[in-house]
């Protein structure tokens, strides 16, 4: 058959058959939009670090960089003794270390929240009251100069009914605060833990849209992570995951799901020695935060670990390896972020997130520079494949595991373009025009 010769084409069913199953299904099209939005397409933090209230200063997040800083110089002055301890390749040795050192010099901390729960504990109201309005003061002051991490903001009280009133009013202060000292930075972020009802988020929703009416702010305005710490906050007591409905009661305002390793592991019952990001009981509850959580643009946090690199090098070297471990473990689980509780936690944590892009950095790109192409290859790539090859780069770019250079020179493609594969639209089955 001649190119020009238009092959014969026959269809059995009247338009009005197409149009009726649109209209039937066009109450699904829209909840799918208005559930299911996809990932914000903003950078995702490496990690959360919490600071007690009475703890936090305004040289907080370089001192945790000095901090980390000394623990290497003292630790693992080289690339050398670094990967050794790590057990990273030759060819990953100065890279990753180097990197390492340049992050803690430049950014050491991504994300940093006051924490006025756990690490707080109960005070005097006046002395709360001090606290927030002192750290709203010190965070507006960081965002004005320069010298905030990307993202900060606070873990309030929860919502249970002995510390409701304070944990409402602790936020009251803090974000009104912010907005005497000028308005909500757009690296805030709010924490509200052990949340165990939908109701308790619902409950998140009305305070913060009443503020955002009080002070003439967008509806929508702040949004909130939610902190799942209890066995009830993944199965309810009729058998339905109550992390789901969480999501839905956000109302749009849910922007993470933080596991809370020691809380969650106690509430089962596992004793302390195995009370660990790895236990069984954490992964089956990371997994239904994680399916529950797809699509909805809701990121995910794995927790901590609380053995501490402190001490003489070969504890220190111990704990480092463990959590290089555990955050490398992480990241293959698409877990992206975690808590850090110590400064000299901060060296592993960038050791293993620049190991494990730069690791993936050349299958990535040369894999994402055939499909962008249309060039064949000894792997068939998909459009969902060339999403997650896009985020691994976009990933380690915002981070600083890659350079904007060699990601370009490697793929061929620009931010933008990476970003539209990594957001296709629904349904959307072809590579972006170039």
């Amino acid at each position: 058959m001649g190119q020009d010769q238009r092959e014969k084409v026959a269809t059995s069913l009247p338009g009005a058959v197409t149009e009726a199953v649109g209209a039937f299904l066009a109450p699904v099209d829209a909840e799918l939009e208005r559930l299911y939005p996809g990932d914000p397409g903003t950078r995702q933090p490496v990690h959360t670090v919490y600071v007690p209230a009475d703890a936090f200063d305004a040289g907080t997040v370089r001192s945790w960089g000095d901090c980390a800083l000394a623990a290497l110089d003292e630790h693992a002055p080289d690339a050398a003794s670094f990967a050794a301890v790590l057990g990273l390749p030759d060819e990953l040795a100065g890279p990753v270390y180097d990197r390492v050192r340049a992050k803690l010099e430049r950014e050491p901390v991504e994300d940093l929240r006051v924490d006025f729960e756990d690490g707080y504990g109960p005070r005097p109201d006046a002395e709360e009251d001090g606290a927030a309005a002192r750290a709203a003061r010190l965070i507006a002051g960081a965002f004005e100069d320069g010298t905030a991490a990307p993202y900060m903001g606070i873990r309030m009280k929860c919502m249970e009914a002995s510390v409701r009133d304070r944990g409402v009013r602790t936020l009251d202060v803090f974000l009104t605060g912010l907005m005497e000292a000028g308005g909500l930075p757009d690296g805030l972020v709010l924490t509200l833990p052990k949340v165990t009802y939908p109701e308790q988020v619902t409950a998140m929703v009305r305070l913060l849209a009443e503020f955002e009416k009080a002070r003439g702010l967008e509806p929508g305005r702040i949004g909130f992570e939610i902190q799942i710490e209890t066995s009830q906050a993944i199965l309810a007591a009729d058998g339905t995951a109550t992390v789901a409905r969480m999501i839905q009661a956000s109302e749009g305002r849910a922007t993470g799901l933080h596991y809370g390793t020691f809380d969650y592991s106690a509430c089962l019952g596992v004793s302390a020695a195995h009370q660990a990001s790895d236990h069984p009981a954490a992964d089956h509850a990371k997994a239904i935060m994680q399916v529950a959580a797809a699509g909805t643009g809701v990121r995910l946090s794995d927790g901590s670990t609380n053995v501490l690199p402190v001490g003489p090098t070969e504890k220190v070297h111990d704990a480092w390896r463990l959590h290089y471990g555990l955050t490398r473990r992480a990241l293959a689980r698409a877990y992206y972020q975690g808590w850090d509780m110590h400064p000299a936690h901060i060296p592993t944590r960038y050791a293993a997130v620049f190991a494990f892009y730069r690791e993936g950095f050349a299958q990535a790109a040369a894999r994402l520079s055939r499909y962008a192409g249309r060039a064949p290859g000894d792997v068939l790539d998909e459009p969902a494949t060339a999403k997650a090859l896009s985020g691994h780069l976009l990933r380690g770019l915002d981070c600083g595991a890659l350079d904007v250079a060699e990601v370009a020179r490697e793929t061929g493609l620009t931010r933008p373009e990476l970003e539209a594969f990594a957001a296709p639209r629904r349904g959307d089955l072809t590579a972006p025009d170039r």
